[in-house]
């Protein structure tokens, strides 16, 4: 299974207001530890690591984000400068651009709090926000994503090709998906966040509102006061 950079290119265009370096690789344990090790040798922000399968992929609250042929593994380098208080704004940001860039494709993607793809009530994706630090600044952030394209998935889980869908190749997909951490991204800013809170929380799963969690229902509360 090939993976053709030049269609991202192509899909992408030339109106995102960050320049993408596309690096493509066969197998990798996690394009996010890739892409760190990168940056640590100079890769710029948009800088975008893609895997057509990881050994080692990580999900959420360190569990393991199975990575077989067929899915679509990526990760983009950004450098926020954002003060930490507000890292929960790259989270939230880059799940509502990716499941808004999706679901103009007529892929009524729903988002479990706080970052999960849900389609059909089941798992279709999920997004890890790696950052660093320093002096109270989050001045480096991987955006990493786990899509489910042609591969094989658990029965909690659900693969494009399950879904009837216009997004026809796994390059599409990568170039929807970029455009979407790149749309979130751009409202990661204090005076922006709050405009797509509204539209946030009309993307979550009657599963979260029955279920919402602690930690979810402080978030938005403390922001209704900020």
């Amino acid at each position: 299974m090939g993976f053709n950079r030049e269609l991202v290119g192509y899909w992408l265009g030339d109106r995102l207001p960050l320049k993408i370096n596309l690096q493509v690789y066969d197998t990798l344990a996690s394009t996010s530890e890739t892409l760190w090790k990168l940056m640590e040798k100079g890769a710029s922000p948009g800088t975008v690591v893609v895997a057509l399968q990881q050994t080692a992929g990580r999900g959420q609250w360190g569990r393991q984000w199975s990575s077989n042929l067929g899915g679509l593994y990526l990760s983009l380098a950004l450098t926020p400068n954002l003060p930490t208080a507000h890292s929960s704004y790259l989270t939230i940001c880059t799940a509502w651009g990716i499941a808004t860039q999706l679901r103009d494709y007529e892929i009524p993607v729903e988002l479990k709090w706080p970052n999960d793809l849900i389609l059909d009530r089941r798992k279709l994706g999920g997004i890890l926000t790696e950052t660093r630090i320093q002096q109270d600044l989050i001045t480096q952030a991987v955006v990493g994503v786990g899509i489910n394209w042609t591969n094989r998935v658990p029965e909690v889980g659900i693969n494009l090709q399950d879904f009837l869908t216009k997004i026809d190749s796994l390059e599409k997909l990568a170039a929807l998906t970029i455009q979407g951490i790149v749309l979130g991204y751009s409202y990661c800013n204090p005076q922006k966040f709050k405009t797509i809170i509204p539209a946030y929380k009309q993307l979550l799963t009657s599963d979260t509102y029955r279920d919402t969690t602690a930690e979810s229902e402080l978030f938005f509360q403390q922001l209704e006061f900020k």
